[in-house]
Parts: structure tokens; C-alpha cells; sequence
């Protein structure tokens, strides 16, 4: 019987890593197939900073600050105002991508796509043309916005993905979730962007997943890699510091809850090894190691020196721009997301996982008051409220508790169907329409900037324009791919399946309580890790999988059924 249980958790193993997979791909297809916005003041200034650094060997961008408006200006140099660590990331990718870019068959692309017609096609018609070097920042720009944002992007829909196993080990919910955060809400805008919000998203919910899934011992690994994601976050968006706190301290509980003490050790040195690093370069840019950017910003200075760092206290016009407005309203794009209210509701009611219901309250919660406080809430040219886009992956784990209770009614289906209908149209049709985001001088973007854009048939630049498809026909290609890779998944599933051994009987019993529900025709998706021989489903009793079998031999007995 042993062997039974142990082919079943590598069957579930498996299939869990393949439907992770399966989420990666779909997504980052969606992703790679749209092109970076060209010509985007936020992008191009950590983009420069990359060149400045490994093509002059310094973080002046004197070169190239024409090309953006956030720069910060100490003496008579320019530098990137932004906090520094997507692009402190983009600086070896593009090190090593610069000679590739310089060899003659690299250098052949680049003198074919200058004249190329297509790619013409992805620049804005009031700007300069083309140029070598404009295709040269282009290639980068694709490249840097894969690996630092878009590939992060998915792999946090696989994480939350694999982590709503605590709360259901049905797989729909779950997928529902994932997909719906990766293609549903605001995330999709910016995933293949160079921006530091969903880098920044990714790191903290990485620390967030290792934390909770960590085992009974924590390792000296594992505790200081919490450490440096939770650093590497704060320094790619300063605003996170309110989630890194909230996530810190789960951290120190868990390790108090443990009775071990050399992990907090191993934390605070992740955190304090990014600290230094950070508070060098302030040092050496800004002349202080708390000196940020922003503070020599000789723009925004209203925004940036109104309150303690453009912060006041919340205001009604921000709580309804960032919530329900046409202008910015997260809710009026993303719909499905209010089932988070009824889901923290559930959650609480279930009286499971209480302590990351506290977590995902308070890290939500200060997000939003962080955003409804600044004076410069809309965030610019943007699509939905982007400051809030660190916290939505934890906003969108209280709705899987929805699906889980009351998935099988009529009434919810039709809700979460049609809400995520609107919310695909809507962040689509926005994120899609015209190459850059809509400005902050509409104020109502469905009307000024949405229609107008998708009737001329101006969509963003993507794979389909440089295969000569234009408008919406141009999305084509991308609609067929996805479709393959979903039927390419379910194929493979349906031949796994038939692999699939019954559940152990034990586990039906109610001797193991489970996170919501027992072991079902989906037994496959139920977390268990074989390599460690620990089920973390019974992992606060501090069973391990002997300790299962030898209880589940007293359930047969008692049962009088056959497990041999």
C-alpha cells in the first residue's frame, strides 16, 4: 500500500507541474506576442540607465536622456530616477547580449529591420524613424522586458497556481484564478513591460509562496533567499516597503512558531546584502545612502514634494479613481475582482490559514491606502491604477475560496463567467488600443482613447503586424496558438489519466483532515512532496508519509477495506 501512496503523490506531483507549465506558457505567449510600447518615458529611463552602464561604464545617461522625461539631474549629469533594480538586473542580460548584437549575422537583422516596412509599422507616425540604434534599444527592450517582466509575471500566475492548493485541490478554481490574474486584470498590461511593478509582484509573492510552503525545519537557503527577494523588491518599487513589512514579519512568526533561531539570522543577511548594495549606489549617485532618485527629479517636483514623498492623507477622488471611476477604476476593468469581498469573508468563516488572512489583508490594504494617499494617484499614462499592481496576486487568493464553496451554483458560474468575460474585453481592448497607454489628460479613456483607436483599427504593435496582419486581424495568429497549446494540454492530461490509480482509502476517512475537502477524482492535484517525504497537508501535525500510512493501515482495518 505504501507503493500505491507513493505512485499517487508522483502522478499528483507531475500533474501539478504540468499544469503550472501549461499556465506559463499561455501566458507568456500573450505576453511576447504584444511588443513592448516604444518610446515610453518610464521604460526608456531604466533603459538607459542599462546602456549607460555597460556600454559607457557609468549611470550618467546624458546620452540618452532626451528620450525620457523621469530623469533626476545631480550637478550637471542626468541619471534614472526610478528605483534601480529592474534595470541593475537588465545591466548582465545586456552584457551579455551586446557582443551577440555586434556579430555580422545579428548585425545583418538590424540592417534589414531599419528599412524593414513591418517593423516601420510598430513605431508611432509622428516620430523620428528608424535607425540602427533605435533597432538596437528595440531588440534590448524586447528582450529585457521578457526576462525581468514578463517571464517573472508568469511564473507568479504558476506559484499562485500551485499555492491555492491549501484552499481547494480541484483544479479549476484554481486555473480560474491564475489565468484570470495573468490575462484579467491590469498585470496583462504591464507583463511585458519595463517597469518594476509586477518584478516587484513576482518577488514578493515568491517569498510569500516559500514561506508558506516552507517544511517543519526552515534551511539556511531557503530563509535567506526570503530575505534577498524581499530586499530585491523593496528596491525595484519603494512603495512595496509597506507589503515587505507585513510578509517580513510572517516570516519572524513562522520562525518563532518553529523554535529556530538561525533562520532569522540567514533573512536579515538577504535583506541587509540587497540593503548595501542599494544604499551604495544612493551613495554614489545621489551622495547619501536614504537619497533616492526622486528627490533630484527636475520634473513632478510638485508631486514628488507635496506631503512625506508625495504622500497625504487618502482622499475621496483618489478612493473613486482607483476603484470605479472610468479614468483609473481597478473594478470597473477587472469586475471578477470584487469576488474578493465575499472571499475574505469565507476565508474568515473557514477558520483555516487565519495567519495569511491577516497577511493578505494587511499587505492589500496598505497598497491601497498608499495609492489613495499619493498626489499623483492616476499614475500617468497608464492602464487601470498601476501603483496597485504589486498587491493584486494576493488580492485575487480570497476568490478562490468563492469558487471553492459555491462553485457548483448555477447563479456563481453566470457571475464569474460574464465578470471575466467584461474583465478580458476590458483590459484587453485597453491595454491593446493604440501604442502607448492612455494619457492622464483623458479622463474618461474608454471614450477618448479606447473606441476611437480599436475603429481606426490602431492596435498595439505585435507579432501579427510584422507578419503583415494589420487591426484586429492581427491578433489572429495568437488566438490559434493558444488554442493549440490548450488542446495540446488536455490531450496529454487525457493519456495521463488513464494512469490515474483510485485514492488510498484511508485518505477518505475523516481520521486526515484536509485543507476544504478529501481526496476526489482529482487526487492528482493534492500537494505532496515526495522527494522531502512530507505532505504538507499534514505537515502542522508533523506527520510525514510513514506516519500517514501507518494511520491509514488502522483506518482499513477499521473500514474493512483493501488497499493491497
Amino acid at each position: 500500500m505504501k507503493n500505491d501512496l507513493r505512485g499517487q503523490m508522483r502522478l499528483s506531483h507531475s500533474t501539478e507541474r504540468l499544469h503550472a507549465l501549461a499556465i506559463m506558457a499561455i501566458l507568456l505567449l500573450c505576453y511576447t506576442y504584444i511588443f513592448p510600447r516604444w518610446a515610453d518615458p518610464n521604460q526608456n529611463s531604466r533603459l538607459n540607465m542599462v546602456f549607460a552602464v555597460v556600454d559607457d561604464g557609468t549611470f550618467q545617461i546624458d546620452k540618452y536622456v532626451a528620450n525620457t522625461v523621469d530623469y533626476a539631474k545631480v550637478g550637471e549629469h542626468y541619471y534614472s530616477d526610478k528605483a534601480p533594480g529592474a534595470a541593475l538586473l537588465g545591466v548582465p542580460i545586456y552584457a551579455m547580449l551586446a557582443p551577440l548584437l555586434d556579430t555580422p549575422l545579428l548585425s545583418s537583422v538590424t540592417t534589414r529591420l531599419e528599412s524593414h516596412s513591418a517593423f516601420a509599422g510598430t513605431l508611432r507616425e509622428d516620430g523620428s524613424g528608424v535607425s540602427a540604434q533605435k533597432v538596437r534599444f528595440a531588440i534590448v527592450q524586447v528582450v529585457l522586458s521578457l526576462l525581468v517582466s514578463a517571464l517573472p509575471t508568469a511564473a507568479l500566475a504558476a506559484l499562485l497556481f500551485l499555492w491555492l492548493q491549501a484552499v481547494t485541490p480541484l483544479v479549476w478554481p484554481r486555473l480560474v484564478v491564475a489565468l484570470g490574474y495573468g490575462l484579467a486584470t491590469p498585470a496583462f498590461a504591464y507583463a511585458n513591460a519595463f517597469y518594476g511593478h509586477q518584478l516587484a509582484a513576482f518577488l514578493l509573492f515568491a517569498a510569500f509562496y516559500l514561506l508558506a510552503r516552507a517544511p517543519a525545519h526552515i534551511g539556511a537557503g531557503r530563509a535567506l533567499l526570503v530575505g534577498l527577494l524581499l530586499g530585491y523588491a523593496f528596491v525595484s518599487e519603494y512603495p512595496v516597503a509597506l507589503m515587505v513589512a507585513p510578509i517580513g514579519l510572517y516570516a519572524l512568526y513562522g520562525v518563532w512558531q518553529r523554535r529556530q533561531l538561525a533562520p532569522f539570522f540567514w533573512l536579515a543577511a538577504g535583506g541587509l546584502v540587497v540593503a548595501a548594495g542599494w544604499m551604495w549606489y544612493n551613495t554614489t549617485i545621489f551622495g547619501g545612502p536614504l537619497e533616492l532618485g526622486y528627490s533630484r527629479s527636475e520634473l513632478w517636483t510638485d508631486q514628488h514634494h507635496t506631503g512625506f514623498m508625495s504622500l497625504t492623507a487618502p482622499t475621496l477622488d483618489a478612493v473613486w479613481g482607483i476603484t470605479f471611476s472610468p479614468f483609473r477604476g481597478l473594478f470597473l476593468l477587472s469586475p471578477w475582482l470584487l469576488l474578493a469581498l465575499p472571499g475574505f469573508a469565507l476565508w474568515w468563516r473557514s477558520s483555516s490559514l487565519r495567519t495569511e488572512w491577516w497577511l493578505t489583508v494587511s499587505v492589500t490594504g496598505a497598497i491601497f491606502l498608499f495609492n489613495a494617499s499619493s498626489s499623483m494617484w492616476w499614475g500617468g499614462f497608464a492602464v487601470g491604477p498601476r501603483y496597485l499592481l504589486p498587491m493584486l496576486p494576493f488580492l485575487a487568493l480570497p476568490i478562490a475560496f468563492v469558487l471553492a464553496a459555491w462553485g457548483e451554483r448555477l447563479w456563481l458560474r453566470i457571475v464569474v463567467a460574464l465578470s471575466l468575460l467584461w474583465s478580458l474585453i476590458a483590459v484587453w481592448s485597453m491595454t491593446l488600443a493604440e501604442q502607448a497607454f492612455p494619457s492622464d489628460a483623458l479622463h474618461n479613456p474608454w471614450v477618448d482613447h479606447v473606441l476611437p483607436n480599436w475603429a481606426a483599427g490602431n492596435v498595439a504593435r505585435n507579432a501579427g503586424v510584422i507578419l503583415g496582419l494589420e487591426g484586429i486581424w492581427s491578433l489572429v495568429p495568437l488566438l490559434f496558438a493558444v488554442i493549440g497549446i490548450v488542446a495540446f494540454g488536455c490531450g496529454y492530461r487525457a493519456v495521463r489519466s488513464d494512469a490515474q490509480v483510485p485514492a488510498p482509502a484511508f485518505l477518505k476517512n475523516d481520521g486526515i483532515r484536509l485543507s476544504f475537502s478529501a481526496w476526489d477524482k482529482q487526487s492528482a492535484d493534492s500537494w505532496c512532496h515526495v522527494g522531502k517525504d512530507i505532505c504538507p497537508f499534514a505537515e502542522k501535525s508533523g506527520k510525514n508519509v510513514n506516519s500517514l500510512v501507518r494511520s491509514g493501515d488502522e483506518h482499513r482495518a477499521d473500514d474493512n477495506h483493501r488497499t493491497d
